[in-house]
């Protein structure tokens, strides 16, 4: 993330517990997030007499000093206002500061370099009479107070963070079904090209897709290459998302040669040690060719809509993983058309509960694109607490409505047939117009559809490959 994009939590509900110290401060920071905010200022608001947590910014650390003032600003004005709009002004925060050494840095030297960004994150909140009350920076596996002069309990070579599970925080995370997604740098790399040998065939393959889709998106006509782009890359979606719901077999599609894949996510649990061989797994069911007709054809506004309907069940769980595939294979100089995938994976882990992916995931989508609208209103929604059922209410309709005259036009077709049945002059030709209306348009629409009956199982329907790739259009 850099520092264009922040992120915005409302107040929690969770299970209460009492924290006491720098040192329960520094464990509960993932906790609260859902991942480890490595190269991150993080600022969590405090309310009533017991310091109650509320809403919480997260940014990546400015690189320039240059912008550590107006990034300060910057980040207590969307704290507080965000408080204030949800009638819940923080009466303190609480900062910190995590980032790693580079080679041949300490922890504490990383604790003194930011030391003035510190310093004007509290004089940028106290100018909104909102006091600091404290303000760490973790590096290195150590945590320094900025504000405890003590150096019993707070020494200046830092103090080590408790062991990972050990903490009453980790405990009671635990109890409550919490799970940490390992940091921040990995939940992105799994959204990232990868490099390697492989990411030059995915270029070809992407070169090869675009110099395909533009001439029959841009020279069909009355938009009829548009149409068929679009009904193509959703009916190659659907097949594929079918893959992953069944056992790799021996006529699965092979990765690009050399293929690198991204580091694992390192969280606590069976769930996370599995990350790195799943998406490899993932990576392997989809070859370069069908990639690339994807990630252009997603890039038609509508196609991307529709693909979005794919949100729940096991629809959503197998989406969400064709989606990052997809992140991982916008290579350069294809960097910008990640913000379709991206954002469609945003959606449909904040569709599925799981807001901390959401908010990586959209922040990536918007450092790609930043004039990406549909990520801008997602990201905007994730943050202020909104419920994402709203929207998933208004794609089930949509979906629905498209449904509703492939139903019905069987039936009006048999009862056409039935009152002309005495007319035998009439009875063939309506009888082949009935079959026509009834049957051939829904045939051609049964692999394509995101929602309805054939949604409701994997591997319903009969889904074929499409032929050609989508084109870029629309946010």
């Amino acid at each position: 993330m850099n520092a264009n994009r922040h992120e915005t939590s409302g107040p929690t509900r969770t299970q209460q517990i009492t924290l006491r110290g720098p040192a329960e401060l520094a464990d509960a920071l993932p906790f609260m997030l859902g991942f480890h905010p490595t190269d991150s200022v993080v600022l969590v608001a405090l309310h009533g007499e017991r310091g109650r947590f509320g809403g919480r910014v997260r940014l990546g650390i400015p690189s320039s000093p240059r912008e550590w003032a107006s990034t300060a600003d910057h980040l207590a004005e969307c704290l507080v206002e965000g408080g204030a709009r949800v009638g819940a002004r923080p009466d303190g925060i609480v900062v910190f500061l995590c980032q790693d050494p580079v080679p041949g840095e300490t922890g504490r030297r990383v604790m003194e370099r930011l030391r003035p960004f510190a310093q004007r994150l509290r004089t940028a909140c106290g100018a909104l009479d909102i006091p600091v009350y404290e303000a760490l920076c973790i590096s290195d596996g150590l945590y320094f107070s900025y504000c405890c002069p003590d150096a019993r309990c707070c020494p200046p070579d830092g103090t080590p963070l408790a062991l990972s599970g050990t903490t009453v925080m980790a405990a009671t995370a635990a109890y409550a079904g919490v799970q940490l997604r390992g940091t921040l740098r990995d939940m992105e790399a799994r959204l990232k090209p990868a490099g390697g040998p492989g990411e030059e065939e995915q270029r070809a393959a992407l070169d090869a897709a675009a110099a395909s889709i533009v001439p029959r998106v841009l020279e069909g006509s009355e938009d009829r290459g548009r149409v068929e782009v679009r009904e193509e890359t959703l009916r190659l979606a659907r097949e594929i998302l079918r893959r992953f719901t069944r056992p790799k077999s021996p006529k699965s599609p092979k990765p690009p040669t050399g293929t690198a894949h991204p580091a694992g996510v390192t969280t606590p649990g069976k769930a996370g040690a599995d990350t790195t061989a799943g998406d490899a797994a993932d990576d392997a069911l989809i070859t370069s060719g069908e990639a690339a007709a994807l990630i252009l054809g997603l890039q038609d506004r509508v196609t991307r809509d529709r693909a979005a309907e794919w949100m729940e069940g096991w629809e959503g769980t197998a989406a969400l993983r064709l989606w990052r595939v997809l992140a991982r294979r916008c290579v350069t100089p294809y960097q910008e058309h990640a913000a379709a995938p991206l954002t469609l994976v945003g959606w449909t882990a904040w569709s599925t509960g799981d807001e901390p992916t959401a908010r990586v995931a959209l922040g990536l989508a918007l450092d790609a694109d930043p004039e990406y609208v549909f990520a801008q209103l997602l990201h905007q929604a994730c943050n202020e607490g909104l419920d994402p059922e709203s929207l998933r209410s208004c794609l089930r309709s949509e979906r629905d409505s498209r449904a509703a005259p492939q139903q019905t036009a069987p039936a009006s077709s048999r009862r056409v047939r039935m009152r002309t049945s005495h007319r035998q002059g009439t009875r063939p030709a309506l009888g082949r117009a009935g079959r026509q209306t009834g049957t051939r348009d829904r045939r051609a629409a049964a692999g394509v559809r995101p929602g309805g009956p054939a949604a409701d199982r994997p591997g319903s329907g009969s889904p074929r490959q499409g032929g050609q790739r989508g084109s870029r259009s629309g946010r």
